[in-house]
């Protein structure tokens, strides 16, 4: 059996957490290194496990972009500039706003950097997809959650849904002997990829309404206004509390006290709606100790990020682009990040008659 997908989650987001502290090329390179090695080494044999390069070629898409954009609209300037682009006047409106003119080596780095961290983030996720069970993640949610369960399964298959009906059209395609490829390619395939994944997420969806997700089951108004608001609450506060300790810059109440309030309003609306929702549970997954440590090892790396500043100074992890230093390598996050990649010991692939099974 598989890790638990939550576990994969967990622990891709607390690469996620260590990109979202960091500027630093070198650490953002690694972690893409072990996002993409995990997801390599310890991937199902399944449709959707293909995930993370598509996330990889999104991610250098957007990378380019960032810079492209900083180099026709400007952004951070410095003294050393490597070419000038000829300006297009705006009007007095627009003056703020600048279409070429100079492109300096600091202002690339910084925008090298910026689109750099968004580009990890998305390999975090890539990485959570293509590790991670989605419909045995939704097994897994709490009572509370049923009624949304439709909507989530939806959004959280489309995008191994669209990996793998990329694959099986292009598939489809060649024994038909097209042969086309490139941009081409893509307006051909766009239209058929898109369809044949929204449609199997529908009909997943579909399955699971069929199977009593989604209903509220006679319940009065009441209860279900106050779970939802305190599910919704919580959440909220969850969201909150995380960006005031990831940010960094936020007021300190922002922080831990609102993560433990939403965590409180959480956990009462999932302990109140799973006390009137009863439905049984084939083979439930369970959390065992693989489980913990891979959720472990991720928040290794993550403490040892967010420990880094107090340790080593902050100017480790946001390397100055004015003027422009060459980044190094800070030895307790890298440390950090080399035990998450604890899971591909523990973590083994699935054989195809099992991953079957499973899904």
């Amino acid at each position: 059996m598989s890790p638990h997908p939550g576990a994969w989650w967990l622990w891709a987001l607390c690469l996620a957490a260590v990109a979202t502290r960091t500027t630093n090329p070198v650490l953002l390179a690694m972690v893409i290194a072990v996002a993409g090695y995990v997801a390599v080494s310890c991937r199902e044999d399944a449709p959707w496990a293909s995930a993370y390069g598509v996330f990889l070629k999104f991610a250098l898409v957007v990378l380019a972009i960032r810079v492209v954009l900083h180099v026709l609209l400007g952004g951070v300037s410095g003294p050393t500039v490597l070419v000038t682009l000829p300006e297009i006047p705006l009007p007095e409106w627009a003056r703020d706003i600048r279409l070429g003119g100079p492109v300096s080596a600091e202002g690339l780095a910084f925008a090298l950097y910026q689109g750099l961290q968004l580009a990890t983030l998305l390999c975090c996720v890539g990485a959570a997809n293509a590790l991670a069970n989605a419909k045995r993640l939704l097994r897994s949610l709490p009572a509370a959650l049923y009624e949304v369960s439709v909507a989530v399964v939806v959004a959280l298959t489309v995008a191994p849904q669209l990996v793998a009906s990329a694959r099986s059209v292009r598939r489809a395609r060649a024994l038909r002997g097209d042969a086309v490829r490139g941009v081409k390619a893509v307006r051909v395939l766009m239209v058929p990829v898109l369809e044949d994944a929204f449609e199997r997420s529908l009909v997943l969806a579909a399955a699971m309404d069929s199977r009593g997700y989604g209903r509220t089951a006679g319940l009065p108004k009441r209860t279900r206004v106050v779970t939802g608001g305190l599910v919704l609450g919580g959440l909220f506060g969850l969201c909150v509390g995380a960006y005031g300790l990831l940010g960094g810059s936020a007021p300190g109440v922002v922080g831990a006290p609102m993560l433990a309030v939403g965590s409180a309003l959480a956990i009462a609306g999932l302990w109140t709606g799973s006390r009137r929702v009863r439905r049984s549970r084939y083979r439930p997954d369970r959390w065992g100790p693989r489980e913990l440590l891979i959720i472990a090892s991720g928040l290794v790396a993550a403490l040892a990020t967010f420990l880094a500043p107090a340790a080593l100074g902050g100017a480790v992890l946001t390397p100055s682009t004015v003027p422009l230093v060459a980044p190094e390598l800070p030895l307790l996050p890298a440390i950090g990040l080399l035990c998450a990649v604890a899971p591909v010991v523990v973590a083994s692939r699935k054989n195809p008659s099992s991953t079957r099974k499973a899904t």
